[in-house]
């Protein structure tokens, strides 16, 4: 197979990952309305193991390489599930991507470790000042603190609510809580920074899979830092 067709198979991986991490919610829903959990984590394995495969392989950069573990992590639940035809494990999806994205931004918050935030940001600023670093690292905290919030949120609805409340939580109010948190850094940034800390600009996807994405389908990670505008996921501060 020749580099060019290697290049459309790993793209069309990250496509296919990041659109079942981010309808995941939707899916369970429905596919829960017609089919006993077994048979629904069977039906998303088969459409999931290959396309994770292919984005684990795709994975070259070598900062953000613990961020490609969420749809390894979402493989080995859905396993789980099928293999006990246990409904509770399907739902419990959401919270084990979170506590990977949590696990791998505290990992970063390591001393004399540059934080997550920071790495993604220097794709785009490879010399960030000493201000931007300390911003980069306040940020990294800040999205540990929703991945906690955002799992426990997910936990109580997948242990305690109907699959309907699950999937409108997880589906539609998470992405807009973590779309508020983008918003909200966006406009601190340019107060903190300047109105050219803001400005818009394509950067690197990072997160893992939510879009190459978030945190997240299913409950969210981030693109790139100071001065990343515009971003596709949850944690691109």
């Amino acid at each position: 197979m020749g580099s060019a067709a290697v290049t459309r198979s790993l793209t069309a991986g990250r496509i296919l990952v990041s659109g079942v991490l981010i309808g995941y919610p939707v899916l369970v829903w429905f596919g829960l309305s017609h089919w006993n959990p077994r048979r629904l984590a069977l039906v998303l394995l088969c459409v999931l193991l290959p396309a994770a495969a292919l984005r684990l392989r795709g994975s070259s950069r070598a900062g953000l390489r613990g961020l490609a573990a969420v749809p390894l992590v979402t493989v080995c639940v859905l396993g789980v599930a099928a293999a006990l035809d246990a409904e509770g494990y399907v739902l419990l999806v959401p919270v084990a991507i979170n506590a990977v994205l949590l696990l791998g931004f505290l990992f970063t918050l390591r001393p004399a470790s540059q934080s997550m935030i920071e790495r993604m940001a220097r794709l785009r600023e490879p010399k960030l000042s000493g201000a931007k670093r300390a911003w980069c690292r306040l940020w990294t905290w800040v999205w540990c603190a929703f991945f906690v919030v955002n799992a426990l949120i997910a936990l109580f609805l997948a242990r305690a609510a109907p699959v309907a409340w699950w999937a409108l939580y997880n589906g539609l109010i998470a992405y807009g809580l973590l779309g508020c948190l983008l918003g909200a850094e966006w406009v601190l940034r340019r107060r903190r920074f300047g109105p050219s800390a803001g400005r818009a600009g394509d950067g690197p996807a990072a997160a893992a899979g939510k879009p190459d994405a978030r945190l997240g389908g299913a409950g969210h990670g981030p693109d790139a830092g100071p001065h990343a505008g515009e971003r596709a996921r949850p944690g691109a501060s």
